[in-house]
């Protein structure tokens, strides 16, 4: 077999891990560094026509985070989580890196021709993008930090890779995983504080707001929602069926409301605290209820098809309530000095908390108020007025119509989109958008 030698130019090399350098400084994510990188790295002149890199990350939803780079068409991300499909799992075992870890080799080499026996599944992909040489590695992140990167390199030149590819290829390597273990820390970073904290929330204290008392006032619209006889269910059924239905409510009744520009602050018990941030006049007010509004519409059809489900199952339902408020809320750090929670707190607050409590009295799932109910227009049936603890006048309650409530074409459409999106593109979608600028939101302007 003749070897295909490629001039390797240092110059163009250095420039690269300058780069990777440089990168890490900047703070780059993931997804820059890698695409970054094996853009540059096939511009120095390295013979490459594929790339793959993983990296394992520490996130609810995902295990590791896959990057395929192909000549010609670009990266593509993917994410993994293990044990999730029994047929990615085969194919993982059936790995060249699967062989690397549990062999604890660092580097493996395979020169490929169509004759070639399949020694590894990947290797018919391979075969047919012409691929002639073939190396996979394993680079450990230190360690004690039980992360790191594994990842191959692709050639289909003639005879494959030269020796001083090769070393070039060795030596690129310890520069890209400085460069990717930055990326991956401050993706870990952020995964943790959107995971506890909420998106926005986390931004406001990865922007440096970690001083007990930082803060300032906003307005918003509030949802304050609520899984009835919690109690009872924990103490008949026992503590892991309470844990996977509360699960279930939260996947339910929770997931619109974290999406057009609201975000849940925190869960409570059994319920949870919305929050869609607005402006102080009327326009801005208007819609982010008619936004709340409209999560409101999703979850609660939502519901019906949970109960359904739960119905078939022979399982009871689960019964809920929803309180509905705008309002100024104070939203920053309170707690000891060592010990702080970002959250929202204030009148509105515990109004929109009472309105919730409310429900229960008059036995319906929604209770509004009537600033809310006035911003968002539509038919609405009053319920009366109640007077609530801390506010000096009584306060109108409403409670939206069957028709207010029913899901229009669009709104149905995006309700099914969500439930029939697979986990792998909810993951990508997830991550895409933490990555996306969010230059016209109040929360950006909120950060500046």
């Amino acid at each position: 077999m003749n070897m295909h030698h490629s001039h390797v130019s240092n110059h163009l090399l250095d420039r690269v891990s300058h780069w990777l350098k440089q990168s890490a400084l900047n703070g780059d994510d993931l997804e820059t560094v890698v695409t970054g990188f094996c853009e540059r790295l096939a511009a120095a002149g390295l013979p490459l026509n594929r790339i793959h890199l993983s990296f394992s990350m520490l996130h609810p939803l995902y295990d590791a985070l896959g990057f395929t780079w192909l000549r010609g068409q670009g990266v593509t991300v993917e994410g993994y989580r293990a044990g999730e499909h029994e047929d990615d799992s085969n194919r993982f075992l059936k790995s060249p890196y699967y062989y690397l870890l549990s062999n604890s080799l660092e580097h493996l080499r395979r020169q490929i021709t169509p004759e070639t026996p399949d020694e590894f599944p990947i290797f018919e992909e391979l075969k047919a993008m012409g691929t002639t040489d073939y190396i996979a590695f394993v680079q450990s992140f230190g360690e004690a930090s039980g992360q790191g990167m594994i990842g191959s390199w692709s050639t289909d030149a003639p005879g494959g890779f030269s020796d001083d590819i090769i070393e070039a290829l060795l030596r690129i390597q310890n520069s890209l995983a400085v460069a990717a273990k930055m990326a991956v820390l401050g993706k870990l970073a952020d995964n943790m504080l959107t995971t506890y904290l909420g998106a926005n929330s986390g931004k406001r204290v990865l922007s440096g707001q970690i001083r007990r008392g930082d803060g300032e006032t906003i307005r918003a619209a509030l949802v304050m929602a609520d899984m009835r006889q919690s109690t009872m269910l924990a103490e008949r059924e026992g503590r892991q069926v309470y844990i996977d239905t509360l699960n279930e409510f939260f996947d339910a009744i929770a997931t619109p409301f974290n999406r057009d520009g609201g975000e849940i602050l925190s869960f409570l018990g059994d319920g949870f605290l919305a929050v869609y941030p607005c402006g102080r006049h009327r326009e801005p007010s208007q819609v982010a209820v008619h936004t709340a509004m409209n999560a409101v519409r999703q979850a609660t059809a939502r519901m019906a098809q949970l109960n359904d489900k739960r119905r078939g199952r022979n399982l009871g339902e689960i019964h809920y309530g929803i309180g509905l408020h705008v309002g100024n809320v104070m939203f920053g750090n309170v707690g000891l000095k060592d010990r702080l929670t970002f959250s929202a707190f204030g009148s509105a607050v515990n109004e929109v908390q009472r309105l919730q409590g409310l429900t229960k009295k008059y036995n319906i799932p929604i209770v509004a108020s009537q600033s809310f109910a006035g911003y968002c227009g539509g038919d609405w049936q009053t319920l009366g007025d109640e007077k609530l603890r801390g506010v000096r006048q009584k306060v109108t309650l409403l409670t939206p119509s069957e028709a207010h409530l029913k899901l229009d074409s669009a709104e149905a459409m995006l309700n099914g989109a969500l439930e029939t999106r697979s986990e792998a593109e909810q993951v990508m979608l997830l991550y895409h958008n933490t990555r996306r600028p969010r230059g016209g939101s109040l929360w950006n302007k909120l950060l500046q």
